[in-house]
C-alpha cells in the first residue's frame, strides 16, 4: 500500500522540491501552504506523515501540530517539523513532534527520516 505524506510549507519552491523528491520514490503526496485548510483535508484522508514548516503566516506549525497530537484521530501520525529558525528543535520537542529537520537540508536526510518513519 502507498504511503501518504502532507507537506504544508508556504515556500512554494520547498513544497514542489520536496514533493518531486517524495514522489520520485513513490510516495502519494498532498501539499498545502497553510494550514487553514488542513481540516478538510484531513477528513479526505489521514496521512501517514506529516511534514510541517514551523514558521508560516496564519496559524504556525506549532500551532498544527499541537492541535494534531490533540486529537485522537490524528495523534499517532508522525510529525516532523521543518525550519531555518534556530529555535526548531526546541519548538519541535515542546509539540511533541518525532522529529526536526533544519532547512536548509540535505534531501538524503529527509528521505532517512521518513523512511524511519514509514518503513
Amino acid at each position: 500500500m502507498t504511503k501518504h505524506i502532507l507537506i504544508i510549507d508556504d515556500d512554494l519552491e520547498i513544497l514542489e522540491v520536496i514533493k518531486i523528491v517524495l514522489e520520485e520514490k513513490g510516495y502519494e503526496v498532498t501539499t498545502l501552504s497553510d494550514g487553514n485548510s488542513l481540516t478538510q483535508k484531513l477528513q479526505l484522508n489521514i496521512p501517514d506523515l506529516i511534514l510541517l514548516d514551523i514558521w508560516m503566516s496564519g496559524i504556525d506549525g506549532p500551532e498544527i501540530a499541537k492541535s494534531l497530537k490533540s486529537d485522537e484521530k490524528t495523534k499517532k501520525i508522525p510529525i516532523i517539523m521543518i525550519s531555518a529558525n534556530n529555535e526548531g528543535a526546541r519548538l519541535a520537542k515542546e509539540v511533541q513532534a518525532e522529529e526536526f529537520l533544519a532547512k536548509p537540508f540535505d534531501i538524503d536526510d529527509l528521505l532517512n527520516i521518513v523512511n524511519k518513519y514509514l518503513s
